[in-house]
């Protein structure tokens, strides 16, 4: 048998092996399509928006149109979009006489990724929002962020303070992160082609099937709220803009609190940060605890057996706090 017998055989059996992948990649988008339309279908994302520079912010609204208390913004976490606080908190507050408004974050949601060389930074996306708030007259504003949007409120009370009146930081991602080496598959599979071909493929099906677990997860230690995926509207996030828009959101965010947590000490807006004691996404003692001594003048709520998803397990004590930082701007 010559030599050009076996190469043949090698070079038939790399076409198959490509071509199998080629097919598997080519089912996995037609799923992801599939998946997306039904989302889209059964789960409307928030209808009012404004225009800003690059595109469109989409927002939910709630309240009283004249005569409110104070205006709060709700800011959403990763994996997300605007009706996750909304209906957590924000309808209790909007019924507590507040103006609510909450933001589908750029990419999240029916809001634009709007395109920029640092979009996933809460820098960026605080520009996008203070411009929103801008056309929506808001005035200074309470803002409520959670989790991811810790970072996004603090940095939004850095860069805009005339915009802030004061922060609300639930369950807050805010400090430096450690830094773990990633294996050489994650580093292969966070590199921006390969991310885009994974989320416009595989990521969605996969997504798909492990969402309720995840969600039951988020809420741990405490039992997850009665239909919590359709009153959120959690599954918005199975749509390839949404899916790669919060891959690299999470990825880039720590570098951005590593640049920006030095500067926390001068925030000068009265601030409330409320964790949960058991929280198992976001710990307490490496996130709230520290950004407390960084920032001495902030209150420290932190509730006894509690978890992550205080927007849905402690809605009345995040409502008091708002209601005290109200009264406390108002003297």
């Amino acid at each position: 048998m010559s030599l050009a017998e076996p190469l043949r055989l090698a070079v038939g059996l790399l076409a198959t092996a490509i071509g199998l992948v080629a097919l598997l990649l080519l089912c996995a988008a037609v799923a992801t399509r599939l998946i997306a339309w039904r989302v889209e279908a059964r789960y409307p994302a928030a209808d009012r928006s404004v225009e800003i520079e690059g595109g469109r912010i989409a927002y939910l609204e709630d309240g009283p149109e004249t005569g409110a208390r104070g205006t709060v913004v709700l800011l959403h976490g990763a994996s997300a979009n605007a009706y996750d606080p909304m209906e957590g908190v924000g309808r209790q507050l909007a019924q507590s006489g507040f103006r609510v408004i909450a933001f589908d974050r750029p990419g999240y949601g029916n809001s634009d990724r709007i395109s920029g060389a640092d979009a996933a930074s809460p820098a960026f996306q605080g520009r996008a929002l203070g411009q929103a708030l801008d056309r929506l007259g808001t005035g200074p504003a309470i803002l409520l962020g959670h989790s991811w949007s810790g970072a996004l409120a603090l940095r939004m009370a850095l860069d805009r303070p005339e915009q802030v009146a004061s922060l609300v930081l639930v369950a807050p991602v805010a400090m430096p992160l450690p830094s773990h080496p990633l294996p050489w598959w994650a580093r292969i599979a966070l590199t921006p082609p390969v991310t885009w071909l994974l989320t416009q493929t595989i990521a969605v099906p996969v997504g798909l099937s492990y969402l309720p677990s995840v969600a039951r997860s988020v809420f741990k230690p405490e039992a997850p709220v009665e239909n919590y995926l359709a009153a959120s509207r959690a599954p918005l996030i199975l749509r390839p803009g949404p899916a790669l828009a919060n891959i690299r959101d999470l990825s880039g965010l720590p570098a951005a609190l590593a640049e920006q947590a030095p500067r926390y000490e001068t925030i000068a807006v009265p601030t409330v940060i409320v964790a949960g004691e058991a929280d198992p996404v976001v710990q307490t003692r490496l996130q709230t605890d520290p950004l407390s001594r960084a920032m001495p003048h902030a209150r420290r709520v932190v509730l006894p057996g509690a978890g992550h998803m205080l927007t849905y397990t402690a809605p009345d004590t995040l409502v008091r706090e708002v209601e005290a930082l109200t009264a406390a701007i108002a003297r």
